[in-house]
């Protein structure tokens, strides 16, 4: 390793880390130039890096003195199949494909740590164990994403953590300010589709036909009653319907009507809850129609769960870097899902969120704040110095704590 590969960098070298993943989206499985990209700069600093996991996942390795805790710290790399409508220099350059999430940011941050920490493993012998960056493909594909594709291919077994860190920004709240809670931060995340299967006919004898369309739209009204009476007022839940399909013109009642469903809830009694309820209902509303129904639930992400002690670390990191005002350690949950909780379900460790501002565009110019999945989004480099700085202390306080 040469001195000019290990200097340390400045928010100038990740802004352009991330504006190039931004202008080469790659989608879920497809990261196939990320994952060259980000494993080219690791084995260029040092680390031991190992490809090919989950198909373009990949984990550095970095080893600190002998023996000691192992640290693991995450990043995704996927995007998403969206138009870029931002007019940013640095926009897509390929079409129905973008960086609506922010993952292009999360990686930059962490190769920015990557870099930094590889410089202080050198110069610094007190530190005792191994730190494991994990980059990981296809978070936005759900249940079948790359968390626990890698996971199922043996992650944990073959790169031991004694706990997993991952971030992720939060558009509309200060730039660099911290997030988290233990406990239950993010949702799970469920899919179900309901299809009513009628009689078809003509829309002018509707007596000699069994119209689904009728109990589909009974059932979205019903559903309504599932969140606002059989859950406690307290405890968050959410069922959306998002697609209700049925017909293809005016004047004919069709054979069947399709409903999806989005399904999130933050405490999994309260997940199986609403899912033998979306049962119920559907099988009701299907006898009072005189209909047949079929119903398909698929599981995705389960709650996300953020460990007591490592919470309590990533609070005290982030209040030594920048004061105590600069983390609500009490922030509300989201009813938004990650993958990154297959993780916690299975080793120790912590989620955290980092303020992205006003980070809307429209024709090049600032909209103010605009969520993630939408085509105006991009990340905010502003985000990257203090994202990556605290990365760093958290693995300075992991292998040579203070307290």
């Amino acid at each position: 390793m040469t001195e000019a590969a290990l200097r340390d960098p400045d928010a100038d070298d990740m802004t352009a880390w991330r504006r190039h993943f931004h202008r080469c989206p790659e989608l879920g499985f497809e990261e196939f130039r990320t994952s060259a990209f980000v494993a080219a700069k690791l084995e260029a600093w040092g680390y031991e890096v190992t490809t090919g996991i989950a198909g373009t996942g990949l984990v550095g390795r970095l080893r600190f003195g002998r023996g000691g805790p192992r640290l693991g710290l995450r990043a995704e790399m996927d995007a998403l199949p969206i138009q870029e409508a931002t007019g940013l220099p640095w926009a897509s350059q390929l079409p129905s494909k973008m960086h609506a999430c922010g993952h292009d940011g999360h990686t930059a941050m962490l190769l920015g740590a990557a870099q930094r920490l590889a410089a202080m493993q050198r110069l610094d012998t007190d530190w005792n164990g191994t730190l494991h960056l994990i980059f990981q493909p296809a978070e936005e594909l759900g249940g079948a994403g790359g968390a626990r594709r890698m996971m199922d291919e043996g992650l944990f077994d073959r790169f031991p953590c004694d706990a997993v860190f991952a971030m992720h920004n939060y558009p509309g709240r200060p730039v660099g300010r911290f997030y988290v809670r233990e406990g239950a931060f993010m949702a799970s995340s469920d899919r179900a589709v309901i299809t009513f299967h009628g009689v078809g006919g003509h829309g002018a004898m509707p007596q000699l036909a069994t119209d689904p369309t009728v109990a589909a739209a009974s059932t979205v009204m019903a559903l309504q009653s599932v969140v606002a009476r059989n859950v406690d007022p307290q405890t968050a839940a959410v069922i959306t319907v998002g697609r209700l399909e049925a017909g293809r013109t005016y004047n004919i009642i069709p054979e069947s009507a399709e409903l999806e469903l989005s399904i999130r809830a933050l405490q999994p009694d309260v997940r199986a809850l609403l899912e033998r309820r979306i049962h119920e209902v559907a099988a009701g509303q299907a006898q009072a129609f005189g209909l047949r129904h079929t119903v398909a639930y698929e599981r995705g992400y389960p709650v996300l769960v953020n460990g007591g002690p490592e919470t309590a670390l990533a609070v005290r990191v982030a209040r030594q870097l920048h004061g105590d005002d600069c983390i609500d350690a009490d922030a509300t949950p989201l009813c938004a899902s990650e993958d990154f909780a297959y993780m916690l379900a299975e080793r120790p460790g912590c989620y955290l969120m980092i303020g992205n501002g006003d980070n809307g565009h429209a024709g090049g110019v600032p909209t103010g704040p605009c969520s993630v999945h939408n085509p105006s989004y991009d990340f905010n480099d502003r985000c990257l110095d203090t994202g990556a700085a605290f990365w760093v202390a958290l693995a300075t306080e992991f292998f040579h704590p203070t307290a």
